[in-house]
């Protein structure tokens, strides 16, 4: 159990991805740039979707982010953030708006 001040602490917004790619050295994961509304260029956060997910798949997609996590170096390439994603079974879904929203905006 952790209180509502440690909750309060992760900052979640809606991100656009702009480009999505395989990563080079590792099977599981995918490079993923996005626009988190907050004037970034290049923003990458590196997700373990890849068996679950084609890049041109989450082209365009609206996802939920954890927008002030430390940046982590993963397989060599930094990401910036995690995305959030629900897993049943075998299955792994991206959390999505179901509305467009503009990128940044915060979920609360």
């Amino acid at each position: 159990m952790i209180s509502i001040e440690d909750f309060l602490k992760v900052d979640l917004r809606v991100a656009v991805v702009k480009h999505a790619e395989p990563h080079p050295n590792a099977d599981k994961l995918l490079i993923l740039k996005i626009d988190a509304g907050d004037g970034v260029q290049d923003r990458q956060i590196v997700a373990g979707i890849r068996n679950h997910y084609k890049p041109e798949e989450l082209i365009g997609k609206r996802i939920v982010i954890v927008n002030n996590l430390a940046p982590a170096v993963l397989r060599g390439v930094e990401s910036q953030g995690m995305l959030l994603a629900a897993k049943d079974g075998d299955k792994v879904v991206v959390l999505t708006t179901e509305k467009d929203v503009q990128p940044g905006s915060k979920i609360q």
